[in-house]
């Protein structure tokens, strides 16, 4: 009797055990899938934007996802680099020292819009400065602000197209120390309000404020728009395929490029995204080592 229910239960265990076989597990047992992003508005606002992302990645891959909020534009950096975050919606600059500092990371997305990213020179009417097609000289000696320290657009590509148009440094050309908003958005506050009268900005964020009831572009107007260049990016860390499995990082690409465009818009601003490869931003790095942001 004793033989027999020896018998039944390994039976009722292999059964069990091929269950278990043909049963798919919905979540892998890699872990969680953490991506954060660079605070460059808002950043009370940055959570509704991004929880939305999280919930269709994790849907879309089969892994749970969660959005990690990041204090400051270094701060994402070394989350990425101290591997607490796996992914990161990263403006050029932050994203090329994040693949110098994380071997094998890479550029797997951006917008439809970043490859042609511009930035914007803005000049309260106290100036007199008016939209010009060539680089407005006449900015020297007043006073101005740059967006984050960290920014490509706020801060990296208009120090480079000042140095480039000028031979001066921004310390030299507007004879003083220029500031750090820390946030496009806080930029335009600053010019807008007289605070300081010449700023560099984001276009995208500017396009979205001058949008607004009760913007005034004639106050807070547009004095010069840059040349060209590549900017916002989803990196990924390597790890990822140590955490997921081979092909995952491939896989991810796939469905961030298959985000519903609106999503894309929502929550990037953004037309719709589109492939990325570290190629891409190859300028940013020449410009990031002239600048000393990498060695």
């Amino acid at each position: 009797m004793k033989l027999d229910m020896r018998i039944m239960m390994g039976v009722a265990a292999v059964a069990v055990m091929l269950t278990g076989c043909n049963k798919q597990p919905s979540i892998s047992p890699g872990g969680v899938l953490k991506f954060t992003a660079i605070p460059d508005h808002d950043k009370v606002a940055l959570k509704a934007k991004y929880d939305p992302v999280a919930a269709y990645l994790s849907e879309a891959l089969g892994v749970p996802c969660e959005y990690v909020p990041s204090t400051d534009y270094d701060a994402s950096v070394r989350m990425f680099e101290n591997g607490d975050v796996h992914l990161a919606w990263f403006g050029g600059l932050t994203g090329v020292q994040a693949m110098h500092q994380v071997e094998g990371a890479r550029a797997i997305a951006q917008g439809k819009e970043d490859p042609n990213f511009l930035s914007y020179f803005i000049a309260h009417q106290s100036t007199g400065l008016s939209l010009s097609e060539s680089f407005p000289e006449a900015m020297a000696g007043k006073s101005f602000t740059f967006g984050s320290n960290k920014s490509t657009s706020g801060r990296l590509m208009p120090e480079y197209f000042i140095r480039e148009n000028t031979g001066k440094s921004p310390e030299e050309f507007f004879g003083q120390k220029p500031g750090f908003s820390g946030a496009h958005d806080a930029t335009i506050e600053l010019v807008a309000s007289g605070q300081v009268q010449v700023g560099a900005v984001n276009y995208k964020t500017y396009d979205k404020w001058a949008a607004k009831p009760g913007s005034d572009t004639d106050v807070c107007r547009i004095i010069w728009k840059t040349p060209a260049y590549y900017d916002y990016n989803f990196t990924a860390h390597a790890d990822l395929e140590k955490m997921f499995g081979d092909g995952f990082i491939d896989k991810l690409q796939e469905k961030l490029v298959a985000m519903d465009d609106a999503l894309a818009q929502s929550a990037f601003d953004r037309e719709t995204l589109i492939e990325a490869k570290n190629e891409d931003f190859a300028k940013v790095v020449e410009v990031a080592r002239s600048l000393e942001f990498i060695r």
